[in-house]
């Protein structure tokens, strides 16, 4: 592995999802903060977050683990965007962008 975990693609491409799900959520209903707000934070800066608690652990086991976790956080994103889809949030902006951070971030390959 490289010097860093903030060298990795995947780690990279994690922190521009979240930093864009904070856009994206700022402008949600207030009625929404401390629900889906709170969680798609949450559940993007756990990408990030995992990737980089796994990076650095002793073993690769361990890394691995927690790479499953930034997966599942991925995953608890993805559900979220698809609801606030769905609830009309954001209607005039478009969540391709959004959508295809999500995707792309676990499809990059652990590579610098």
């Amino acid at each position: 592995m490289g010097d860093s975990f903030m060298d990795l693609v995947v780690w990279q491409g994690a922190v521009e999802l979240s930093t864009e799900i904070y856009r994206l959520t700022a402008t949600y209903p207030k009625s929404e903060q401390f629900g889906l707000v709170n969680q798609m934070r949450r559940a993007s800066v756990s990408i990030a977050s995992n990737i980089a608690e796994g990076y650095g652990r002793s073993f690769r086991g361990e890394y691995l683990q927690f790479l499953g976790y930034a997966r599942g956080s991925k995953c608890e994103l993805q559900t979220q965007i698809v609801i606030a889809k769905s609830l009309g949030f954001n209607a005039d902006v478009p969540y391709e962008r959004t959508e295809q951070l999500c995707a792309d971030v676990m499809m990059n390959k652990l590579k610098r």
